[in-house]
């Protein structure tokens, strides 16, 4: 495979955009408009409505609540509206926030 086919196929898994959540969101409970009121949430989703090629992957660390902190944020992004086969979950043994990218 040449080089340059390799550098092409990497710029379609690097994120388009990126940013982590903020821990407040875990500390009451939650509602859809306490969801969408986060900034990264609010970029990813416009980012992700804006190419019918995005995927918003939900990156958490290795601890067991941040798993599920992730499987939480999916099921309200679904219960949202956003398409499921397009909502991805990716463990990060080095995250230490739960983060957003959007790629395409």
């Amino acid at each position: 495979m040449s080089i340059r086919r390799l550098l092409w196929l990497s710029w379609l898994v690097l994120p388009v955009q990126a940013a982590d959540l903020a821990p407040e969101l875990w500390d009451r409970p939650r509602s859809a408009q306490a969801v969408m009121g986060q900034v990264a949430v609010q970029r990813a989703v416009a980012t992700y409505q804006a190419s019918s090629a995005a995927r918003i992957v939900i990156i958490h660390g290795p601890r067991q609540e941040s798993q599920l902190q992730a499987e939480e944020l999916r099921a309200w992004l679904v219960a949202l509206a956003l398409d499921s086969a397009r909502l991805q979950i990716r463990a990060d043994p080095l995250a230490t926030a739960l983060r957003l990218e959007v790629t395409e």
